[in-house]
């Protein structure tokens, strides 16, 4: 699946970023900042639409790239991302389910929250979320299934806060 708002041209049926310095140099400042702007936004609906919203480290990552010319980057990284997550033969909440048990065995607690909420967002359930807390259990010990039940809690509370 191409995004013609991301990329100039496919390889593979894929979009492949293609900005320049010397693109954006040719159209002017204030017209630069507002495609940048427009860029920026493309970036953040993959995430909105993988992820049901964007992390507050995208959103760095972001900032510093628009300040320093570095857009393309993002570009070229959102898009490969893209291509691994959402063109998975795995589905989405299947992916999104093995970065959380990924995250969880490498104990990267806030990428882990993500990807869980990801998990949720793209129709796996609470009931899977432990099976993955489970299985890290196994392949990652102790520190990993807590912190999978850990995410587990919090996200049962967002959606009671009356759970104990």
């Amino acid at each position: 699946m191409t995004d013609p708002t991301l990329a100039d041209h496919t390889v593979a049926g894929h979009a492949v970023p293609d900005h320049t310095v010397a693109d954006r140099a040719s159209t002017g400042r204030a017209s630069s900042d507002r495609t940048d702007a427009e860029r920026a936004e493309a970036l953040r609906d993959r995430y909105r639409a993988t992820l049901g919203a964007v992390p507050h480290a995208v959103e760095d990552r972001l900032r510093v790239a628009r300040s320093y010319g570095r857009l393309p980057t993002e570009e070229a990284f959102t898009a490969l991302r893209h291509i691994v997550l959402a063109d998975s033969p795995l589905g989405g909440r299947v992916q999104q389910l093995v970065h959380f048990g990924q995250l969880l065995s490498l104990g990267r607690a806030e990428p882990a929250r993500i990807h869980a909420r990801g998990a949720l967002h793209a129709g796996a359930g609470i009931a899977d979320l432990i099976g993955v807390a489970e299985t890290a259990l196994i392949t990652s010990g102790t520190p990993a299934y807590a912190l999978g039940i850990e995410i587990i809690v919090e996200l049962l509370q967002e959606e009671d806060p009356r759970t104990d």
